[in-house]
Formats: structure tokens, C-alpha cells, sequence
């Protein structure tokens, strides 16, 4: 019997763990073609005129996947005969890939550890072998993997009613796969901020390095994702505050684009899909570029300019009516200042913390350059969705719709840094407000308690008394029956010096305390029986200290003259 070597074991281990990684990549990609050609296949069923066979509704579900990517689609069948491009990606479709990738490179970056019922011997293996590949190569496998299936789709779908373009397929596909695989990985990992590449600079590796640095890029990142949600929340109010004023146009193009039950289901799904991309070209208005309909048209907050060119469809309901812009249209303003306030919150949260003491504050520096690398990935953030939230329709003037990308993104970090830094500095000063009137709960910096303050005339012991309260001291100076007492001569409590407190002596029922115990054992004679014990019992290692010693010392101190010079030892 031939006995493999610990090297051959190792290697065949790993090249045993890189085929898994590979093919958890392909079931991925399987499982998010499988689920949305499906999707395709009842609508097409359900469908009473359907416009192809079974074979034209697959190559579009294998469209519609690589859509779901990023990728560009080319729609050969148009009334021109000229080719045209469909660029908008329905954002909410491109969760189910990505988080489908994310998954499959984090399961194969993991290690299997035996289970706690494992023989000792098994885990002793597992501690001692790899328990699967490197990160590295669980990303490599799992993206090779995926793009696999990705390069299968791209080539079915080249003769259906929506092919992919080829262009397209290294960037974004192949692009979104790999962010999505290296997200997994580092997920697996544990989420580690650093160590810095090696071919990266010194200076970049030792910053990484440093603890405050990796706190201090959390805060902005965390800061920089609650202004990017509070954006896009209030794009999707905005949208849903115009849909509900245009109610009725929206009701027409639902109703009018398909007469049965099977085709309005359908523009339903898609309008759901759609639904993202809405919000972020709501987002885009309130910031001010707003977003082009067409090559002659854009819609600000001033009003919209040019001539529109509006497919039939329930959402461009929402899109504002011609002409100059009136109060409604100018509220919009108010999300890019909700983002910036939401971002300077979070980020004053963490430069003042309720809990920790006014000395681990963050400096006025570090809040404000934390709050501008926040305003940087907000607007970091807002251009990279809004670049995919609009994309072209056609050949002809619906060749740009939805928002500039290199107009929103600045946008968004103008107002979140103009805003943001000072509401930031001024949310900090706020937290760090002396204490005692406000309901910060400072931990204080000593353990010395303070020191009572002497108490107002009319204040209640023991009650602080608040600034916002000062009826309690004029109902202190009143009278039993509620009349203010007669004017007169100003007493030293209403004074502002303090009246001095009485005399303990002087207060009724005060009884003296007496702090020492008066029992035997605190008596000179069993304190001199405690020390011969401890003595004897130490066996000879305690000095002998003699009583006259500190009785001498005390008569050669009353022997010196006080006036003269200190005698010289």
C-alpha cells in the first residue's frame, strides 16, 4: 500500500478546494439565471399574444441577466431599422446577482472547521493541513466561475430580440462580478481594515496602520452611507409626492400600455424594478442638475427647459410639467439638506460620544476633515448610482435620459460639505456643553465628587434647579396664601453673596458622632500584646523598638530654642 507524502495531501487539497470555489462561481451565476428566466417564462406564458416562441423568450431572460450586470443591450427589431441601444439597468435586479456572488466567494473563502463532535484527531488534521484555499484563490475560482456561465448567456442571447454588447461584457460585467466576489472574501475575513498592499506607499501603509486612522475612515464611511440613504430616501418621496399629484396621467399610461391582465403584470414588475432608478433621479432634482429627458430637455428645480421626449410609462407621470419651477418644485432643495444634516449627525455622534468624557472628544480639526472625507463618499456614492440609474433608449433623442453622473456627484459633495462641516462643529459644541443643565451624560474626569453648590434662596435641596425654571424661586419668596411679602430691605439670601450656613452645633436635634471605637481592643495594653505575639511568631526577623525612643526624640524637640537655628545632626 503506497503511502501519499504531507505535500502531495496539501496540494490535493487545495486543488480539491479551488474546484469547489469554482463551481459554487457557476452554481451562482446558475441560480441567478435560473430564477429570472423563470420570472420571463410565466409572463411569456401568460400571455395571450405572445411575440416569440419559446426559444425568443429565453435568449431575452439571458438578456435581461446580463442587463441585470450592467451590460449594454442592442434592440435589432425597430421601425428604422437602425439598431438601438438599451442602457438603463434596473437597479432593484442587480441586488439578486450580486448578493448571489457575494455569498458564493464567501462560503469558498471560508474554512470548514470540524464540527465540535469531530474526533480529536480529525481536527488535529484540520489545524495542521489548510483548511482551503487562499483568499486569493477562492476569489479567482469564484469569478472564473461565474463568468463562465456570464460568456454562456452573452453567446445564446446573440440571436434573441435583446442582445448583449460585447464591449460591455469586460466592463461593467466582469467589473460588478469581481466587486461583488472580492466584497465576499473580505467578508469572510472578518472585514479587516488593512494591512496595506506592499506596493502601495509607506506613508499610505503606515497611516492603515495606526488604529485612530482605520476609527476615524469607519466614521466617515458610516457617516457617508446615512447621508447616501437619506438621499435616496427623500428622492423616493419626492417621486411618490408627484405620482400621487399626478395620479391620473399615471393611471392612463398603466392602463394604456397593455389591455390585458398578463401584460399589466408584467409593466408592473418592471415599473417595480424601475423603482430604484426613480428615487436616485429624485435625488438628482433635489440636489439641482436634475436629469435630461432626451438631447433638448432637462428638468431642474428652476423649471424644465426644451421639449421633452417621454416614453409612454406609469413612472414619468412623476416628471414636472413645463415651464419655470414654483414653491413645490424649490422644497425639493430640502433632501440635499437633510443628507448633509444626517451626515453631520453621525459624524458629530462619534466625534462627541453621550457616554464618554469631554477629553476623548475629537478636535474641531478632526471633526471637520472627518465630515469632509464623509461629504466625499456621499458624493463618490451618488455619482456611481446615478451613472447607472439613466442610460440611453435609443439612437435618436432618447440617446441621453436621466441624470449626469458628473454633475450629480458634485452636487452632492458641495452641499453635504458646505452643510455638513458646520452643522458638524456645531453639533459638537452641543454635546460638549457644560453639564448640569442639558441631558448629556458626562462621565466626569476625576473620581473626586464635586463640591456642593451653595443652594439658592427658594431652590429645594437636593433638586438642581433649572434655567428654564426660574418660577421657583419667585414661589419660594411668596407668601403662604400665594401674595407676594412687601417690599423692603434686601436680605443677604437675595443678595448675590451666599448666606453663610448655620453652625452644625446649632441645628436642633444635632447629637456629636463619635468616630473611634471605644472597645478593650483598640487599648494600649492589648495593642502591646498583639505586637509581642507578632514578634515571637516571626521568629526574630522584627526589630526591637524601644518606648523611650519616641519620648526622647520629643524632649530633645522641647529642649531646642525655637528662635534659634535648627540644631546640625
Amino acid at each position: 500500500m503506497t503511502q501519499r507524502s504531507p505535500q502531495v495531501t496539501v496540494r490535493r487539497n487545495r486543488t480539491l478546494a479551488l474546484a469547489s470555489a469554482l463551481v459554487k462561481g457557476v452554481v451562482a451565476a446558475g441560480l441567478g439565471l435560473g430564477s429570472l428566466t423563470v420570472l420571463v417564462m410565466v409572463v411569456w406564458i401568460s400571455s395571450p399574444y405572445p411575440d416569440s416562441g419559446p426559444g425568443g423568450a429565453l435568449r431575452a431572460a439571458a438578456g435581461v441577466w446580463l442587463l441585470a450586470h450592467g451590460a449594454g443591450l442592442v434592440r435589432p427589431d425597430t421601425l428604422s431599422g437602425v439598431p438601438a441601444p438599451v442602457g438603463m439597468v434596473p437597479l432593484l435586479l442587480v441586488l439578486g446577482p450580486v448578493w448571489l456572488a457575494h455569498r458564493a466567494a464567501r462560503d469558498a473563502a471560508e474554512s470548514q472547521e470540524p464540527q465540535e463532535g469531530a474526533r480529536e484527531g480529525v481536527r488535529a488534521e484540520w489545524r495542521e493541513r489548510p483548511g482551503g484555499p487562499s483568499r486569493v484563490g477562492a476569489f479567482c475560482a469564484v469569478t472564473a466561475g461565474y463568468l463562465l456561465v456570464v460568456a454562456g448567456a452573452a453567446a445564446y442571447a446573440r440571436g434573441g430580440p435583446l442582445h448583449a454588447d460585447p464591449d460591455t461584457l469586460a466592463f461593467p460585467v466582469a467589473l460588478v462580478v469581481a466587486g461583488a466576489a472580492a466584497a465576499g472574501v473580505w467578508t469572510a475575513a472578518g472585514r479587516p481594515f488593512g494591512p496595506a498592499p506592499s506596493w502601495s506607499p509607506l506613508a499610505v501603509q503606515e497611516a492603515v496602520a495606526r488604529t485612530l486612522f482605520r476609527q476615524r475612515t469607519e466614521a466617515a464611511f458610516r457617516s457617508a452611507a446615512a447621508g447616501l440613504a437619506v438621499l435616496l430616501g427623500g428622492g423616493a418621496l419626492l417621486v411618490a409626492v408627484a405620482l400621487g399629484r399626478n395620479a391620473g396621467a399615471a393611471q392612463d399610461a398603466f392602463l394604456g400600455l397593455a389591455g390585458d391582465w398578463s401584460g399589466r403584470i408584467a409593466v408592473l414588475l418592471l415599473a417595480a424594478a424601475l423603482a430604484p432608478n426613480a428615487a436616485l433621479w429624485g435625488a438628482a432634482y433635489g440636489l439641482g442638475p436634475g436629469f435630461s429627458l432626451g438631447t433638448g430637455a432637462t428638468a431642474t428645480p428652476l423649471g424644465l427647459d426644451g421639449t421633452p421626449v417621454l416614453p409612454r410609462f406609469p413612472l414619468l407621470a412623476a416628471v414636472p410639467d413645463q415651464g419655470p419651477g414654483a414653491l413645490p418644485n424649490w422644497a425639493a432643495l430640502a433632501v440635499p439638506v437633510a443628507a448633509a444634516l444626517a451626515v453631520a449627525w453621525f459624524t458629530a455622534r462619534r466625534a462627541a460620544p453621550a457616554d464618554a468624557p469631554a477629553a476623548r472628544a475629537w478636535s474641531p480639526r478632526e471633526t471637520v476633515l472627518v465630515t469632509l472625507l464623509a461629504a466625499l463618499g456621499c458624493g463618490a456614492g451618488t455619482a456611481l448610482l446615478t451613472a447607472v440609474a439613466g442610460g440611453p433608449l435609443g439612437t435618436g433623442a432618447l440617446s441621453v435620459f436621466g441624470p449626469v453622473w458628473w454633475l450629480t456627484g458634485p452636487a452632492a459633495l458641495v452641499w453635504t460639505a458646505a452643510i455638513g462641516v458646520p452643522a458638524a462643529l456645531l453639533l459638537r459644541l452641543w454635546r460638549l456643553r457644560t453639564p448640569g443643565w442639558a441631558w448629556r451624560r458626562d462621565v466626569p474626569e476625576t473620581d473626586e465628587l464635586p463640591e456642593p453648590e451653595a443652594e439658592e434662596d427658594g431652590a429645594v435641596p437636593g433638586r438642581t434647579r433649572r434655567w428654564w425654571a426660574p418660577w421657583r424661586a419667585r414661589r419660594a419668596t411668596a407668601g403662604e396664601d400665594g401674595e407676594a411679602e412687601p417690599a423692603g430691605p434686601a436680605s443677604p439670601a437675595a443678595s448675590s453673596v451666599p448666606a453663610a450656613h448655620p453652625a452644625p452645633e446649632a441645628t436642633p436635634g444635632f447629637e456629636p458622632y463619635d468616630f473611634l471605637p471605644t472597645d478593650p481592643w483598640h487599648g494600649k495594653e492589648n495593642r502591646e500584646a498583639r505586637w509581642a505575639s507578632l514578634k515571637q511568631d516571626s521568629g526574630g526577623l522584627m526589630a526591637d523598638f524601644p518606648a523611650n525612643r519616641t519620648a526622647g526624640q520629643a524632649d530633645r524637640a522641647e529642649s531646642a530654642d525655637p528662635g534659634g537655628p535648627a540644631p546640625t545632626p
